[in-house]
């Protein structure tokens, strides 16, 4: 299965280790391993796919985006950020290891997800140049101007209300930019030419605005076992989201909309996007 692959390809890049950092090494596999959806990794492989590419040239890439959303969900459960104890049915990384190797852990999956995407190994599958081409929108959708930026955003609005506009750049900033970059990275490395590249960021775009509308949702209706963490983060932290602003009819009507944007993006490919449609489709109403 492809989520297996997905997952031994992961353990190989950051293996078990007997040397004196092993507690790091320990903390980075405790969360990278975790189990979770690979949504970012399924759909850069996807798109590698649709694009003409095998999953041998995406996989390097697939597991980079996945430790860069490692590495976030780590940072964000610290007592500095979210504060949460819980993360995938299991306790999070600071709660297991300390804050300060936590801290650590992150950091190193953050390091780890450019030295795989740039490694002998990305090299050997789609050559120098399309590897540096995606590393590099890896880093742009991860820095301040994708994720880090959009996790500022969501720290100057806490206990703020603000408007859908700067709801849907937090969202755009936090959520969506790694997805964006999982499913262009794909699309490198396949070698596809630009407006396919732009069509896949599209997409990417409109379904993750769609899953974070959705997850804010699911901060308020869903069961914390199902969701294998704690519900009503939001309200606890103060946050304005589309759910506190419009309520929850109107919040699904948005993840409705964005899903549509994101089908429409699908149709400059030539290929069978029926996987494609089918994941957007679900994640507009997924219970967890």
């Amino acid at each position: 299965m492809q989520l297996d692959r997905i997952e031994a390809a992961l353990s190989g890049f950051v293996p078990e280790t007997d040397k004196l950092y092993k507690t790091v090494t320990d903390a980075m596999r405790y969360s990278l391993l975790n189990g979770g959806k690979r949504v970012r990794a399924v759909l850069t492989l996807e798109f590698c796919k649709l694009c003409g590419g095998t999953e041998e040239q995406g996989m390097p890439f697939a597991c980079a985006v996945e430790m860069i959303h490692a590495y976030s969900l780590i940072h964000d459960d610290l007592p500095c950020m979210d504060n949460d104890d819980m993360r995938r049915g299991k306790p999070s990384n600071h709660k297991v290891f300390g804050e300060n190797y936590a801290l650590l852990a992150g950091d190193g999956l953050l390091t780890k997800a450019f030295e795989t995407a740039l490694s002998g190994e990305a090299f050997r599958v789609v050559g120098v140049e399309r590897a540096a081409k995606a590393a590099s929108i890896l880093a742009v959708c991860a820095g301040e101007h994708g994720m880090v930026g959009g996790q500022c955003i969501d720290l100057e609005t806490e206990n703020k209300n603000v408007s859908a506009e700067v709801l849907k750049g937090k969202d755009t900033g936090k959520t969506a930019n790694l997805i964006m970059a999982a499913c262009m990275m794909g699309c490198i490395a396949a070698g596809a030419e630009d407006k396919l590249i732009e069509a896949a960021k599209a997409y990417a775009l409109n379904i993750g605005l769609a899953f974070q509308i959705r997850d804010d949702i699911l901060d308020v209706t869903g069961n914390a076992a199902e969701l294998g963490k704690n519900i009503g983060i939001d309200a606890q932290n103060g946050r304005c989201t589309y759910v506190s602003l419009l309520g929850l009819d109107k919040a699904q009507a948005l993840v409705n909309g964005y899903t549509e944007n994101a089908l429409e993006a699908l149709k400059v490919f030539e290929g069978d996007t029926t996987y494609l449609r089918e994941f957007a489709v679900q994640l507009a109403a997924r219970t967890k």
